[in-house]
């Protein structure tokens, strides 16, 4: 199914399966929105979910264990002993 989506002066044609405009078109019409202010927001809130480069970086580096130690849960005593070194 096509739709055209018109924001700001700016139109484009966006290919939907029609199950797809149908899910979109309630969900609208449950939060009280326009098919286009619906589809904004979720494209805007998936775009923000992307992690920057700081993000990514502490990903890698978390994921390589250069810095993973050991916890010790023994006793709350050795929990916090093991934490802070």
């Amino acid at each position: 199914m096509e739709t055209t989506i018109e924001h700001n002066q700016n139109t484009f044609q966006l290919h939907l399966s029609k199950d797809l405009l149908e899910r979109l078109e309630a969900e609208a019409h449950y939060e009280k929105r326009s098919l286009n202010n619906l589809v904004e927001k979720l494209l805007d809130e998936a775009l923000k979910r992307r992690p920057n480069a700081d993000t990514l970086a502490a990903i890698e580096e978390a994921r390589s264990g250069k810095y993973a130690g050991t916890v010790d849960t023994s006793s709350m005593e050795a929990f916090i002993k093991s934490i802070e070194g």
